[in-house]
């Protein structure tokens, strides 16, 4: 019984590590997405759009971790991997919806993410962005 719940702690710490990679590199697309470094944008020039977006961003992540890790594989290694791959497919599907988004709507939309007044797009962009995680969440179930 000890040894299931180191095995299963072990496993917590690898799966959220993972996560918290998968949430790295979110973050990184998000930032390329946007012109100017993201963590000025929202930190010191408090755009709330940016900030929209990457928690939307964030927040489709974590759940398409989370429906990998609860759907996960009974193998450890064959969970670990899927939730990766099914991260890694759910961020380039956030990008894709980004870049089809902008390509629909007048002007550019990362200016308009790095603007410090808030605009309506940023919702239209963050939904697309959960949208496309929820897809891949239930692809995965």
């Amino acid at each position: 019984m000890f040894e299931d719940l180191i095995t299963g702690a072990w496993q917590s710490v690898v799966f959220g590590m993972a996560g918290i990679a998968l949430m790295a590199v979110g973050f990184v697309v998000v930032d390329l997405l946007t012109p100017g470094r993201l963590r000025e944008l929202i930190w010191i020039d408090r755009s709330s759009n940016a900030a929209l977006l990457l928690a939307a961003n964030q927040l489709g992540i974590a759940a398409i971790v989370f429906t990998a890790i609860f759907t996960s594989y009974g193998e450890f290694g064959k969970g670990l991997a899927s939730t990766v791959l099914f991260g890694l497919i759910g961020i380039g599907l956030m990008a894709g919806a980004f870049y089809l988004l902008d390509w629909l709507t007048p002007g550019k939309l990362g200016e308009l993410m790095a603007e410090s007044e808030p605009h309506p797009a940023a919702k239209v962009v963050a939904a697309s962005h959960f949208g496309a995680a929820l897809i891949v969440c239930a692809c995965i179930s």
